[in-house]
């Protein structure tokens, strides 16, 4: 007797397809899921979330291009905060050390090097375009980090999650700072050149006596 494995009911060894449901006895049943893969999933999930905190729906849906887990590629996305916000604070913002320090460094040396104010613009365009793959591959190493580390530790699961993963409020202000700095800088530039324009020595007039000769 042949036993379906969607119903379990006995059919005979040279039937084709099961009596009871129809199930094709010939092709071998998907695996199914167990509850302990289905937790494990979910606590996989659960702890992308946590890492991530703030949108972390739209960033896991971001993530979902670059491919499956076992051989993630690149895929161009964008990210407008990394580009419209100053990037090196954004990098900041998500924890990643590395990546501030770079965007920090990398537009000031650019400009000196090249004398060109608008190097900085590219650097925000590079960082648009990477962002979300970049925080990927953070949230995937610092993810793993903490699994292998804490996984049967819920306590330090959570104190892992807060050292390394979230985001860090304070750097919102710090740009606003930036931003307001930058604008009376701006305005006080185009304030004393207008000044300067005013104060340019006009051509002297001739003489008169030199004029009627």
């Amino acid at each position: 007797m042949k036993s379906c494995a969607q119903c379990q009911q006995q059919n005979q060894d040279d039937a084709n397809f099961c009596y009871q449901c129809g199930t094709d006895l010939a092709t071998p049943a998907e695996e199914s899921v167990t509850p302990s893969a289905r937790h494990t999933s979910r606590a996989d999930s659960d702890l992308w979330r946590a890492f991530i905190g703030p949108n972390a729906d739209r960033y896991l849906e971001q993530f979902k291009k670059f491919g499956t887990e076992q051989s993630p590629k690149f895929a161009l996305t964008w990210n407008w905060p990394a580009f419209l916000f100053i990037s090196f604070l954004w990098f900041l913002y998500r924890k990643m050390y590395l990546y501030a320090v770079v965007y920090a460094i990398g537009p000031i040396i650019s400009t000196y090097l090249t004398g060109d104010l608008t190097s900085g613009i590219v650097w925000s365009i590079v960082a648009g375009a990477t962002a979300n793959y970049v925080y990927y591959w953070h949230c995937r190493e610092q993810i793993s980090s903490i699994k292998q580390q804490a996984w049967n530790d819920p306590d330090k699961q959570v104190t892992s999650i807060q050292e390394l993963g979230g985001v860090q409020p304070y750097v919102i202000w710090v740009g606003v700072v930036f931003y307001v700095l930058f604008s009376i800088t701006m305005f006080k530039m185009i304030q004393e050149g207008s000044l300067d324009n005013d104060k340019l020595p006009t051509k002297p007039a001739k003489p008169a006596a030199l004029s009627s000769a």
